[in-house]
Protein backbone atom coordinates (compact mmCIF):
# COMPACT_ATOMS: atom_id res chain seq x y z
CA UNK A 1 0.00 0.00 0.00
CA UNK A 2 2.87 2.31 0.64
CA UNK A 3 4.60 1.47 -2.63
CA UNK A 4 1.12 2.60 -4.39
CA UNK A 5 0.71 5.93 -2.29
CA UNK A 6 4.38 6.49 -3.10
CA UNK A 7 3.99 6.04 -7.30
CA UNK A 8 0.72 7.99 -7.74
CA UNK A 9 1.74 11.66 -8.92
CA UNK A 10 0.83 14.78 -5.90
CA UNK A 11 -2.66 16.03 -6.26
CA UNK A 12 -1.04 19.39 -7.35
CA UNK A 13 1.49 18.19 -9.78
CA UNK A 14 2.55 20.49 -13.04
CA UNK A 15 1.15 19.42 -16.30
CA UNK A 16 4.31 18.74 -18.65
CA UNK A 17 4.44 18.40 -22.39
CA UNK A 18 5.91 15.59 -23.48
CA UNK A 19 9.75 15.64 -24.57
CA UNK A 20 8.94 14.78 -28.23
CA UNK A 21 6.26 18.09 -28.43
CA UNK A 22 9.29 19.94 -27.32
CA UNK A 23 11.68 18.45 -29.43
CA UNK A 24 9.55 18.99 -32.63
CA UNK A 25 9.12 23.00 -31.37
CA UNK A 26 5.11 22.13 -31.58
CA UNK A 27 4.76 23.65 -28.14
CA UNK A 28 1.54 24.79 -27.67
CA UNK A 29 0.98 29.04 -27.64
CA UNK A 30 0.86 31.82 -29.99
CA UNK A 31 3.06 32.34 -32.86
CA UNK A 32 3.88 35.94 -33.95
CA UNK A 33 2.41 35.70 -37.11
CA UNK A 34 -1.13 34.95 -35.17
CA UNK A 35 -0.82 37.17 -32.62
CA UNK A 36 0.15 40.13 -34.88
CA UNK A 37 -3.37 39.01 -36.71
CA UNK A 38 -5.27 39.75 -34.13
CA UNK A 39 -3.95 42.69 -32.73
CA UNK A 40 -4.94 43.85 -36.47
CA UNK A 41 -8.09 42.47 -35.94
CA UNK A 42 -8.91 44.91 -32.94
CA UNK A 43 -7.24 47.52 -34.63
CA UNK A 44 -9.96 47.57 -37.71
CA UNK A 45 -13.07 46.76 -35.82
CA UNK A 46 -12.31 49.84 -33.11
CA UNK A 47 -11.41 52.43 -35.88
CA UNK A 48 -15.09 50.99 -37.45
CA UNK A 49 -16.39 51.71 -34.04
CA UNK A 50 -14.89 54.90 -33.40
CA UNK A 51 -15.88 55.75 -36.93
CA UNK A 52 -19.40 55.44 -36.70
CA UNK A 53 -19.38 57.06 -33.09
CA UNK A 54 -18.39 60.53 -34.76
CA UNK A 55 -20.82 59.58 -37.57
CA UNK A 56 -23.47 59.34 -34.56
CA UNK A 57 -22.38 62.20 -32.54
CA UNK A 58 -22.34 64.45 -35.83
CA UNK A 59 -26.07 63.70 -36.32
CA UNK A 60 -27.10 64.09 -33.54
CA UNK A 61 -25.21 67.93 -33.74
CA UNK A 62 -27.36 68.44 -36.96
CA UNK A 63 -30.31 67.33 -35.61
CA UNK A 64 -30.12 69.18 -32.42
CA UNK A 65 -29.42 72.52 -35.26
CA UNK A 66 -32.62 72.01 -36.85
CA UNK A 67 -34.82 71.72 -33.49
CA UNK A 68 -33.04 74.86 -32.61
CA UNK A 69 -33.79 76.23 -35.60
CA UNK A 70 -36.90 75.61 -35.88
CA UNK A 71 -37.89 76.58 -32.51
CA UNK A 72 -36.24 79.84 -33.72
CA UNK A 73 -38.29 80.58 -36.29
CA UNK A 74 -41.38 80.15 -34.22
CA UNK A 75 -40.14 82.86 -31.97
CA UNK A 76 -39.35 84.66 -35.08
CA UNK A 77 -43.31 84.20 -36.16
CA UNK A 78 -44.21 85.29 -33.05
CA UNK A 79 -41.88 88.37 -32.84
CA UNK A 80 -43.78 89.14 -36.08
CA UNK A 81 -46.93 89.19 -34.86
CA UNK A 82 -46.09 91.04 -31.63
CA UNK A 83 -44.35 93.58 -33.55
CA UNK A 84 -45.57 93.76 -37.49
CA UNK A 85 -42.25 92.85 -38.28
CA UNK A 86 -39.14 90.38 -38.16
CA UNK A 87 -36.30 92.05 -36.68
CA UNK A 88 -34.14 94.26 -39.18
CA UNK A 89 -30.48 93.26 -39.07
CA UNK A 90 -27.62 90.51 -40.10
CA UNK A 91 -26.25 91.18 -36.93
CA UNK A 92 -26.89 87.69 -34.29
CA UNK A 93 -26.63 89.37 -31.35
CA UNK A 94 -28.73 92.00 -32.39
CA UNK A 95 -31.20 89.39 -33.31
CA UNK A 96 -31.10 87.86 -29.77
CA UNK A 97 -31.59 91.26 -28.00
CA UNK A 98 -34.81 91.00 -30.04
CA UNK A 99 -36.06 87.73 -29.58
CA UNK A 100 -35.66 88.06 -25.53
CA UNK A 101 -37.84 91.59 -25.91
CA UNK A 102 -35.11 94.39 -25.75
CA UNK A 103 -35.06 95.68 -29.39
CA UNK A 104 -37.59 96.47 -31.61
CA UNK A 105 -37.49 95.60 -35.44
CA UNK A 106 -35.77 98.61 -36.20
CA UNK A 107 -33.47 97.97 -33.50
CA UNK A 108 -34.34 100.25 -31.24
CA UNK A 109 -34.37 99.88 -27.73
CA UNK A 110 -37.98 98.60 -25.88
CA UNK A 111 -39.30 96.94 -23.50
CA UNK A 112 -41.17 93.34 -23.62
CA UNK A 113 -41.88 89.53 -22.98
CA UNK A 114 -38.48 87.34 -23.80
CA UNK A 115 -39.79 84.78 -26.47
CA UNK A 116 -37.15 82.70 -25.77
CA UNK A 117 -36.29 79.91 -22.70
CA UNK A 118 -32.98 80.91 -22.66
CA UNK A 119 -32.24 77.81 -20.99
CA UNK A 120 -32.74 75.54 -23.40
CA UNK A 121 -30.45 77.41 -26.02
CA UNK A 122 -26.38 77.81 -25.62
CA UNK A 123 -24.55 81.26 -26.16
CA UNK A 124 -21.06 82.25 -27.71
CA UNK A 125 -18.46 81.63 -25.03
CA UNK A 126 -20.82 81.20 -22.39
CA UNK A 127 -21.87 84.94 -22.71
CA UNK A 128 -25.30 86.05 -20.37
CA UNK A 129 -27.40 87.97 -23.53
CA UNK A 130 -29.61 88.93 -19.69
CA UNK A 131 -25.97 91.26 -18.72
CA UNK A 132 -24.20 91.49 -22.52
CA UNK A 133 -25.57 92.68 -25.20
CA UNK A 134 -23.27 91.19 -27.70
CA UNK A 135 -24.22 87.48 -27.10
CA UNK A 136 -24.93 85.58 -29.66
CA UNK A 137 -26.46 82.32 -29.77
CA UNK A 138 -24.40 79.74 -30.86
CA UNK A 139 -25.11 76.13 -32.53
CA UNK A 140 -24.25 72.57 -31.61
CA UNK A 141 -20.40 73.39 -32.46
CA UNK A 142 -20.12 76.20 -30.92
CA UNK A 143 -20.40 78.73 -34.03
CA UNK A 144 -22.88 81.89 -33.85
CA UNK A 145 -26.09 81.11 -36.06
CA UNK A 146 -26.51 83.84 -39.13
CA UNK A 147 -29.46 85.80 -39.29
CA UNK A 148 -30.18 88.67 -41.92
CA UNK A 149 -33.70 90.47 -42.42
CA UNK A 150 -33.72 93.21 -44.83
CA UNK A 151 -30.03 94.16 -44.14
CA UNK A 152 -29.51 95.15 -47.41
CA UNK A 153 -31.80 96.81 -50.17
CA UNK A 154 -33.36 95.85 -52.39
CA UNK A 155 -35.01 93.00 -50.30
CA UNK A 156 -37.07 90.53 -52.61
CA UNK A 157 -36.97 87.60 -49.97
CA UNK A 158 -40.64 87.28 -48.36
CA UNK A 159 -38.82 85.86 -45.30
CA UNK A 160 -35.71 86.15 -43.17
CA UNK A 161 -32.30 84.37 -43.46
CA UNK A 162 -31.56 81.80 -40.66
CA UNK A 163 -29.30 79.19 -40.40
CA UNK A 164 -25.65 77.44 -39.22
CA UNK A 165 -22.95 76.85 -40.81
CA UNK A 166 -23.01 73.44 -40.17
CA UNK A 167 -19.66 70.98 -39.19
CA UNK A 168 -17.53 72.56 -41.02
CA UNK A 169 -18.61 76.29 -39.84
CA UNK A 170 -17.36 77.35 -43.73
CA UNK A 171 -20.03 79.49 -45.16
CA UNK A 172 -20.27 82.76 -47.59
CA UNK A 173 -22.23 84.65 -45.69
CA UNK A 174 -22.84 87.43 -48.74
CA UNK A 175 -26.39 87.40 -49.95
CA UNK A 176 -27.66 87.38 -53.47
CA UNK A 177 -29.12 90.17 -54.37
CA UNK A 178 -32.73 90.43 -53.20
CA UNK A 179 -31.80 88.81 -49.88
CA UNK A 180 -31.53 85.37 -50.92
CA UNK A 181 -28.54 82.69 -49.53
CA UNK A 182 -26.22 82.00 -51.96
CA UNK A 183 -27.06 77.92 -51.54
CA UNK A 184 -24.41 77.03 -55.02
CA UNK A 185 -21.38 78.32 -53.43
CA UNK A 186 -19.14 75.53 -52.38
CA UNK A 187 -19.15 77.20 -48.42
CA UNK A 188 -22.73 76.28 -48.16
CA UNK A 189 -23.23 73.13 -49.16
CA UNK A 190 -23.30 71.79 -45.30
CA UNK A 191 -25.47 74.88 -43.91
CA UNK A 192 -28.75 74.06 -42.09
CA UNK A 193 -31.52 76.64 -42.97
CA UNK A 194 -34.74 77.05 -40.79
CA UNK A 195 -36.70 78.48 -43.59
CA UNK A 196 -35.54 75.88 -46.34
Amino acid sequence: MSRQAAAAPPPFAIARAPARELASGMARGFTLIELLTVIAIIAILSSIVFGLGRRVGESSRASRAQAELAALSVALEDYRRAHGDYPRTDDAARLLQALIGRRDPLMNNTTGRSLLDLAAYRTEDGRDPLADEGARLADPWGRPYRYAYRSQLPWNNPAYVLYSPGPDGADAPALLPGGFPDSAAEANHDNLHANR
